[in-house]
């Protein structure tokens, strides 16, 4: 049994590893900031889970949230950095600074607080792994109005990487890659419901919902934990083979 820590997981992919995480016999706790969905998970989650509330891309709300958990359950084994948000789907120049800050300070800034918190503790304590959440332009693809987003997913996979090498030894480091998940981060910030509309026939070949996706990463996240681990929900095998059985097995993740 592992003591599991999700930052962002209130809601989405965080939210479904929680849950299979759960029902798999652990320990977990997640945070969030929205009061109102805070309130909600509070009330889905079994009482032996810790519900708190922290903002990624503040260190001392973080540093909370892990204290908040440590003192709960006496330790963290396993930290996972889920926590992220995206943009509207325009160029990056035509984005507010506002909108800009909020996607590297949650998305980049926020995965180097969770690391910094969570490194020294760890490595105090003898043992434990941390997970960075991959996305959209880790691999280097970039795709048009999603630039700034995919920088900063490129960035966490750098960042990563880096820490993997400078960790201390007691402290592993890995990347967790979901792939297309149906959650409000895929299908926000179109502006045109043809774009949506052409966009959703790729994601009905190459995505899937949090239920799929979610059990999968997390019987992972607390058994692949070697430095440098890289688990990859979408291969490319995965891709090429769905695209060639996508004309004979039509899929609607969008139907309900």
């Amino acid at each position: 049994m592992k003591t599991v820590a999700i930052t962002g997981g209130t809601r989405g992919i965080g939210f479904g590893m929680a849950q299979a995480l759960l029902a798999g016999g652990h320990r977990v706790a997640v945070c969030g900031t929205d009061p109102e969905r805070i309130g909600k998970v509070r009330a889905e989650l079994p009482e032996n889970a810790l519900v708190h509330a922290a903002d990624v891309t503040d260190r001392a709300q973080v540093q909370g949230f892990w204290d908040a958990a440590a003192e709960r359950f006496e330790g963290v084994d396993i930290w996972i950095n889920n926590a992220g948000v995206s943009h509207p789907r325009t160029p990056m120049w035509e984005l507010t600074a506002d909108e800009a800050r909020k996607v590297l300070n949650t998305n980049l800034l926020g995965v180097l607080n969770g690391c910094a918190v969570a490194v020294p503790a760890m490595a105090a304590r003898g043992r434990g792994h941390i997970w960075n959440m991959e996305g959209l332009g880790s691999d280097g693809r970039s795709v048009p109005g999603l630039g700034l987003y995919g920088a900063s997913k490129r960035a966490v996979t750098y960042l990563t990487e880096a820490l993997a090498e400078e960790s201390p030894d007691q402290v592993t480091v890995g990347l967790l890659s979901p792939g297309m998940v149906v959650t409000d981060l895929l299908v926000d910030g179109y502006r045109d419901p043809a774009e949506l509309a052409k966009a959703r026939t790729v994601f009905n070949i190459l995505a899937d919902r949090v239920e799929t996706v979610a059990p999968w990463l997390a019987e992972r996240a607390v058994t692949r934990t070697r430095n440098g681990a890289h688990v990859q929900w979408l291969t490319t095998g995965k891709v090429l083979r769905r695209f060639a059985a996508a004309p004979f097995h039509k899929r609607d993740l969008f139907a309900d």
